[in-house]
């Protein structure tokens, strides 16, 4: 019996099973580089999304625990308090549109190849990576008081997100 890649079991492509592992990552970053922030609120956000990533073991669609595992192994898991690295793009609005572009092609590559459960148990994850990012820590205000839960900026990623998903 030999080993055969994981996302053999799904019948993707090395190509396409990186696409759907490295996707969930690059949408918590992008949620978080929609709206800048301090660097403490950053922290914030990228707990948040992890342990969002990290929920996603316990999907009930084989596909997002699947990809939920290697995402959690490839960068920590929340549940022994690992953290992500702040990632603070150079150019958010080129990254975004970069995450919003693979999205697309991650949503068209799910509906030719995955069962229908999967396709939507994964687009509702990576919206709810975003929905925990975007509402983890208010942006504006003063130390912390005030400030909105979700600015424009975030409203608009998440928004474009969920279009590109479901168009």
């Amino acid at each position: 019996m030999t080993d055969q890649p994981l996302h053999s079991e799904f019948g993707f492509t090395d190509d396409e099973w990186s696409l759907l592992v490295n996707l969930p990552q690059a949408v918590l970053t992008a949620a978080s580089a929609a709206e800048s922030d301090s660097t403490r609120r950053t922290m914030a956000e990228n707990a948040a999304g992890l342990d969002a990533i990290g929920a996603g073991r316990e999907s009930a669609s084989p596909l997002v625990a699947a990809v939920a595992g290697e995402v959690v192994q490839r960068t920590g898991d929340p549940d022994a308090g690992e953290e992500l690295p702040v990632i603070q793009p150079s150019d958010p609005e080129a990254m975004i549109s970069d995450v919003l572009h693979r999205a697309g092609t991650a949503a068209k590559l799910l509906a030719g190849k995955a069962p229908e459960g999967d396709t939507g148990a994964y687009k509702d994850w990576l919206l709810k990576i975003t929905e925990q990012v975007v509402s983890a820590a208010p942006s504006g205000g003063f130390l912390g008081l005030g400030g909105e839960t979700v600015s424009e900026s975030e409203r608009r990623f998440r928004d474009e997100l969920s279009h590109v998903l479901n168009d």
